[in-house]
């Protein structure tokens, strides 16, 4: 994904949207289709087909059990296309690696964002709790929006976007995210939070406790440029705590429509950022009641 500036919109021209056809995904779908609409996208709707198709199953029954898998997917692409209707889309059906398809397509076709549904137990809701979701989440070069268990179904609270929260560390990797966080607050015209949260008070630090947090909200304040076309002024929060328990208490206070996270970067160290952990953001995506957009910087 290009870098954008605080005054630059958001341009979602291609969209890749993760499905195995379970109710995961398809809770996420209205989501494709909303911002599709909204950014005159197209989508590219990526289903992989991978080794556990088989199961324990002998092998001279596997061209069987291929070719029942291949009817199954094509009736299952046909109603995808359906849903999508006059939306520009393409159903791209691939086989083996699920990230390794995924990343693929996301080269070859320019993607500017990856929507994933995470709703229920089965499927790819499973699945992208686990290693494919660390893959995506670390390694996607463009934002991902996970829709997740407590995401609202309806996608019109999404589309109607009033409220969006950024929690921020200040590292580089949330400076990557803070762009879309102001831009699709422009677009929306939503009220925008920015959070920072302190998770320990460091022993032995010269500044009193009211001066650094006041230092952090002025900090914050900095993030959004005057240029900014902003129909409100941001509204700056400090917490102290853990920063997933912190992020989604201000995230349900404040009824987010979307978190907004910056994501570290793969061969970055353990341990650099707070915000940033694998589990923090786990946990955000697994327990958010709205989208959660992760941005790897």
């Amino acid at each position: 994904m290009k870098a954008i500036d605080a005054r630059t919109r958001v341009s979602l021209k291609n969209i890749l949207f993760a499905t195995d056809y379970s109710p995961a995904a398809n809770a996420a779908l209205p989501y494709v289709i909303g911002i599709a609409r909204r950014y005159g996208s197209t989508v590219y709707a990526v289903h992989v087909r991978t080794p556990e198709v088989y199961g324990t199953a002998l092998p001279e029954s596997w061209p069987i059990l291929a070719e029942a898998a291949e009817k199954l997917g094509q009736e299952e692409a046909t109603g995808l296309r359906k849903r999508l209707g006059d939306i520009p889309h393409d159903v791209l059906i691939g086989e083996g690696d699920v990230w390794g398809v995924i990343s693929r397509v996301i080269k070859e076709r320019d993607i500017d964002l990856v929507v994933v549904g995470t709703r229920g137990r089965t499927g790819i809701g499973k699945v992208l709790l686990g290693s494919v979701a660390e893959a995506i989440f670390r390694q996607s070069p463009c934002p991902v929006l996970t829709v997740g268990p407590r995401a609202p179904e309806d996608a019109e609270r999404l589309l109607e976007m009033k409220e969006i929260l950024h929690a921020t560390d200040f590292s580089l990797a949330c400076q990557a995210a803070t762009p879309y966080a102001i831009s699709l607050a422009q677009e929306n015209q939503a009220r925008l939070t920015l959070l920072h949260v302190i998770e320990k008070p460091v022993a032995g630090d010269l500044v009193q406790p009211a001066d650094y947090i006041e230092a952090t909200l002025r900090r914050l304040r900095e993030m959004v440029p005057p240029e900014a076309e902003m129909w409100c002024e941001p509204e700056v929060q400090v917490e102290q705590g853990a920063p997933a328990e912190k992020i989604l208490e201000v995230a349900e206070r404040r009824h987010a429509d979307l978190i907004v996270l910056g994501m570290r970067r793969t061969e970055a160290p353990i341990g650099v950022a707070t915000h940033l952990a694998r589990a923090t953001a786990h946990k955000i995506v697994s327990h958010a009641a709205c989208p959660v957009l992760t941005v790897r910087g």
